[in-house]
């Protein structure tokens, strides 16, 4: 086995030699790379033949490593590459951790610190992004779609902090979650109705309850003629319309410079004739200037953490006001009363199923402060997401555009 990582030492060395004196990308010219690498063992097995070095036993496991170690990310690849991987964590070189079907594991794997630096610089190479002493947290976008999350000393207490998320369940539409049992048809059925014709939806869930997932199926059911502009922190939504511009935050450069915020990108997105603006996720201020938006008529979406529909709704009447000194309640609340039409909330629960469990309308009445919120899909006992007796939001919608709300909910309840 010691030979065999001798082996794998020399030729790795020779392969990172041709890669820098070629000037190739191994992480993104996989062709290449597996050129170099087959020069490189044939190379070796001729000096093996020779008598002058051990021969090797496995090449395909050997190219796979060497591919792993060069073009990807090392001893965390295969858990890149494993789809049944939601997440990646690393509390310490021992602690490297996965969720599989929303449940923790720790693995085998064993880093140094030196490696896991090495692996985070690599990550963030083609993000434009850093992590220093006055950048201590950085988030980023991996080039498969993974984000990348990292808090460095002295924040953390010894050890960098490493988080990957994965997006296992990529559906485009609504159609497939449902097949995934995330949520009933019934309730697809109006969600896709209520997102052609235009309604203002707000996806609200827990960290890792399937939000940016659910956003981008509701997304598949815009038309194909309307103009998608999006804002986010980090590319989450990939989306594949016709007709899209997607923007992501910048930070400040090293001299404080440069830093373009979510706010900025909200008010950027509105001179560039959207037909729809999307906001990955509201934390903050950016709130206001998307209730801004939302009440001039360009219909939206956004995701937003909280514990149920409700509460998903206070919190958009609070977060406004972080905007400024002048931005008020007797503003806000009646704003998010006539701007948000629906509400849809998801979660995971313990066995890791993530699913809708309510979609609230919005009735745009606001009672002692309190916008009113009336479930239209809500979960039953049993566990099913079944049809309340909620109004239907903005029902001349659906009229002008030639869809029938009783048929669409079922005559009894419509």
């Amino acid at each position: 086995m010691a030979v065999q990582s001798q082996a794998r030492e020399s030729i790795e060395s020779v392969v990172r030699h041709l890669v820098r004196q070629r000037g190739i990308d191994p992480q993104t010219d996989a062709a290449a790379l597996e050129s170099l690498i087959g020069q490189a063992i044939t190379e070796y097995e001729g000096q093996s033949v020779a008598g002058r070095a051990e021969p090797i036993t496995a090449v395909e496991p050997l190219k796979h490593k060497l591919r792993d170690a060069i073009g990807g990310y090392g001893p965390l690849q295969p858990l890149l590459d494993d789809p049944t991987v939601e997440e990646i964590w690393v509390d310490e070189p021992a602690k490297v951790f996965v969720s599989r079907a929303g449940r923790s594991e720790l693995t085998t794997i064993v880093l140094s610190d030196a490696q896991i630096r090495d692996l985070v610089e690599k990550m963030l190479r083609s993000s434009g992004r850093r992590l220093d002493l006055s950048h201590p947290f950085v988030d980023a976008a991996l080039a498969g779609g993974e984000r990348l999350h990292v808090v460095i000393p002295d924040i953390t207490r010894k050890h960098w902090a490493v988080n990957i998320r994965k997006y296992v369940l990529r559906a485009r539409t609504l159609a497939e979650l449902v097949g995934a049992g995330m949520m009933p048809p019934q309730a697809a059925t109006f969600l896709e109705a209520a997102t052609r014709v235009g309604l203002n939806i707000l996806v609200s869930g827990a960290t890792q309850a399937g939000k940016t997932t659910l956003l981008r199926a509701l997304l598949g059911a815009v038309p194909a003629t309307e103009r998608i502009v999006s804002a986010e922190e980090v590319f989450e939504l990939n989306l594949e319309h016709r007709d899209v511009v997607a923007m992501q935050t910048r930070p400040p450069n090293i001299e404080g410079r440069g830093e373009v915020t979510l706010r900025r990108l909200v008010r950027e997105a509105l001179r560039m004739r959207p037909e729809r603006i999307i906001i990955g996720e509201v934390r903050a201020a950016e709130a206001f200037d998307m209730l801004v938006a939302l009440n001039a008529g360009i219909p939206g979406a956004c995701t937003i953490h909280a514990n149920t529909a409700r509460e998903a709704v206070m919190k958009l009447c609070s977060l406004p006001l972080l905007a400024g000194e002048n931005v008020t309640s007797q503003f806000v609340v009646p704003t998010v009363a006539s701007a948000i039409d629906l509400v849809v909330h998801v979660e995971r629960d313990h066995h890791g199923k993530r699913r809708v469990t309510e979609i609230a309308s919005v009735t745009g009445r606001v009672e002692a402060s309190r916008v009113e919120v009336a479930s239209i899909f809500s979960t039953r006992s049993g566990g099913e997401l079944t049809r309340s007796g909620g109004d239907i939001p903005q029902r001349d919608r659906f009229v002008r555009a030639g869809i029938d709300v009783q048929q669409l909910l079922g005559s009894s309840w419509a």
